[in-house]
């Protein structure tokens, strides 16, 4: 993970869809954490805030989400993407997981995306988080 520069917090919106289609998004506050650790980062559903981290390992990284997954899933670098960082993995023995991390440089935004990724192969949006540096963000509290 290529996290150096991108360290400090970084507060924005989220983005859950929960819909099947994917086409209606819930959004709540969120905040992310970069250390040369990994990623740590809180956002809410229903009222109930969430937590979430993903920690870099020599092959990939290992995800954890209080909504998503409470468990450790490890997921391995994709070869070749153009992001900060992109992983995949598994759940539920058929079930793919994608995540990735890129630096908007234009804007100074950072966008945590996950991709559920069926097992028939359609991958459908599951979260966004788009974050500015703390202290130039406007977030929806603000």
């Amino acid at each position: 993970m290529k996290l150096d520069a991108l360290q400090g917090t970084w507060v924005g919106t989220c983005e859950l869809w929960l819909d099947p289609l994917g086409d209606t998004g819930q959004t709540s506050p969120c905040r992310l954490e970069v250390e040369a650790t990994g990623v740590n980062y809180t956002w809410h559903h229903d009222g109930a805030e969430q937590k979430g981290s993903l920690v870099p390992t020599s092959d990939g990284a290992n995800f954890t989400d209080t909504f998503h997954s409470a468990s450790t899933m490890h997921c391995c670098s994709i070869p070749g993407s153009r992001g900060v960082v992109a992983v995949e993995g598994s759940y539920q023995e058929t079930w793919g997981w994608r995540i990735g991390i890129a630096h908007r440089t234009p804007t100074d935004e950072l966008v945590l995306q996950m991709t559920n990724i069926a097992p028939w192969g359609e991958e459908a949006r599951a979260v966004r988080m788009v974050a500015k540096r703390e202290g130039t963000a406007k977030t929806e509290a603000s």
